[in-house]
């Protein structure tokens, strides 16, 4: 499969290398794909908060894809910087293409568009694309060419809140590295460090712990444990994560009186992860404003049950319910008869325990393979709209 008809395809990137989230993970994978889907197309990835140093061969070979880097700029010039280099640049070379992976880069790709006709294309993963009021931005997302959303939610509010044509705006899900997360046994290592027992139920979530992400759900794990330990006594819960919000998680487990069921973990290393996945008996995160959620993707591939919210991104990651049970994140009684019921094995989706059929599924689904053939049918997608369009003008 080709690029459309291009010489070189630019790519707008927050960063890469200085930090690991949802977007950073998501930028990595669509450069990757876009090298192999056409690896004699030159890229150009322009990353506005990284610096040369901090470069991981593990991304990309700079042999094929050339790197721009702004991170070294003070951070106070570094908007106009980053938006001057990146005007700069689509003057000089003209590419055929421009994707953006945040939409705050949208106007600056609308203003190369107005001029020089560069087709540009938006990524939407979650809370960026949601609630968008600033007119400049509403009016580069009406303009783009394409609008990748990473979950079928995030487009249908994006068409909701939104002035924008239903064809622009395609599904491209989130992908995950299979080869890091495995079905393993639970780690004596980690059983020893929180002094637990094989045999213990474990329930854990991973995520980031900051004030501004409490709709993940995990204080409605808190506030479950008291009812789930009536019946589970030996129940603990493992919360993964670092951030801001910490304090408060402190106090509900003392209001809660569930000091002795609950272990706050704190940061833990991404090559540590699998570790912990295989450590529990399900993985929960029953949000209410996630994009998607990567880690129902990575507790899936190590064959966990799993469960969610059932009003944002984690109705596409569970598949509607297929891989994972979907709850009313704000109903506290339904997430304990759920959690209850997936712990005591009377769940009623019997692909929940399976866990190589669970981690099959979610390959299938969202590996990396899957993640390529989308991308490249939307580019075929595109190139024909375009030739169509240029065949109409003639």
């Amino acid at each position: 499969m080709k690029m459309p008809s291009s010489s070189q395809v630019h790519l707008w990137i927050p960063n890469l290398f200085s930090l690991k989230g949802g977007i950073q993970v998501y930028s990595a994978y669509l450069l990757k794909a876009l090298k192999s889907i056409s690896p004699n197309t030159p890229h150009d990835a322009f990353l506005m908060h990284d610096q040369a140093t901090q470069f991981n061969q593990a991304i990309g070979n700079p042999s094929s894809t050339k790197f721009h880097w702004a991170g070294s700029c003070p951070r106070r010039l570094r908007s106009p910087f980053y938006a001057a280099q990146l005007v700069t640049q689509a003057l000089l070379q003209r590419p055929k293409l421009i994707i953006t992976t945040h939409l705050n880069f949208t106007p600056v790709a609308r203003l190369i568009n107005r001029f020089w006709r560069i087709p540009y294309w938006a990524v939407a993963h979650g809370i960026d694309a949601w609630n968008v009021a600033d007119p400049h931005l509403r009016k580069a997302l009406q303009q783009a060419d394409r609008i990748l959303a990473v979950s079928h939610y995030t487009r249908d509010r994006l068409l909701k809140e939104q002035n924008l044509d239903p064809d622009k705006v395609v599904v491209l899900p989130n992908t995950f590295d299979s080869d890091r997360f495995h079905i393993a046994p639970k780690p004596d290592r980690l059983l020893q460090k929180y002094n637990l027992t094989p045999q213990q139920p474990i329930i854990l979530t991973v995520a980031r712990l900051e004030p501004s992400e409490q709709y993940k759900g995990y204080d409605k794990i808190l506030a479950a444990l008291p009812q789930i330990r009536k019946v589970i006594p030996n129940i603990h819960y493992l919360l993964v994560g670092k951030g801001g919000d910490q304090s408060r998680i402190q106090h509900l487990i003392n209001q809660y009186q569930i000091q002795d069921c609950v272990t706050l973990t704190g940061f833990v290393p991404d090559d540590e992860l699998n570790d912990y996945y295989n450590l529990c008996n399900v993985f929960a995160m029953p949000s209410k404003g996630e994009g998607f959620g990567i880690v129902y993707l990575e507790a899936l591939a190590c064959g966990k049950p799993t469960l969610g919210g059932n009003q944002d991104g984690a109705i596409d990651a569970l598949c509607h319910g297929t891989l994972g049970a979907l709850v009313n994140p704000d109903d506290i009684n339904e997430i304990t008869q759920n959690l209850l019921q997936i712990l005591q094995g009377t769940y009623p989706n019997p692909l929940m325990y399976q866990p190589e059929m669970l981690r099959q599924k979610v390959i299938e689904i969202y590996g990396f393979e899957a993640f390529k053939q989308t991308l490249a049918n939307h580019l075929n997608s595109f190139t024909k709209s375009i030739n169509s369009h240029s065949a109409n003008n003639i």
